[in-house]
């Protein structure tokens, strides 16, 4: 098995970040681990409100997430194990995550309210 790309705090960029979580489907993830505070399996994740993301998918927005810093991988067997750097990356990039995360909330809570 390769080994997994996950870039040292200091080759974390600002734009590597921006897209990754210009994907809604990836910043929906990247919330549910960093918001669970515990370590979370792909599967966990693979259900997001009334969608089923494919595996093929998920593999994909993984990679993306992982290998742009935000977030760590860890195989555990079958089993893929993933946890948030969202402390490293503030420290490198104080604000950069939470005003991303809260605009994603706000859009998220005015769509609710316009429904």
């Amino acid at each position: 098995m390769r080994p997994l790309f996950h870039p040292a705090l200091e080759d974390i960029r600002p734009e590597a970040i921006l897209h990754a979580l210009s994907d809604p489907v990836r910043a929906a993830i990247f919330a549910r681990i960093s918001g669970a505070g515990c370590v979370e399996a792909c599967t966990n994740v693979a259900a997001l409100g009334d969608r089923v993301i494919p595996k093929s998918s998920l593999s994909s927005h993984f990679k993306v997430l992982r290998e742009a810093g935000l977030i760590r991988c860890e195989r555990h067997g079958v089993e893929m194990r993933n946890h948030s750097r969202c402390a490293e990356v503030e420290a490198r990039f104080p604000g950069l995550l939470s005003a991303i995360m809260g605009a994603y909330a706000r859009a998220k809570s005015s769509e609710a309210v316009s429904e």
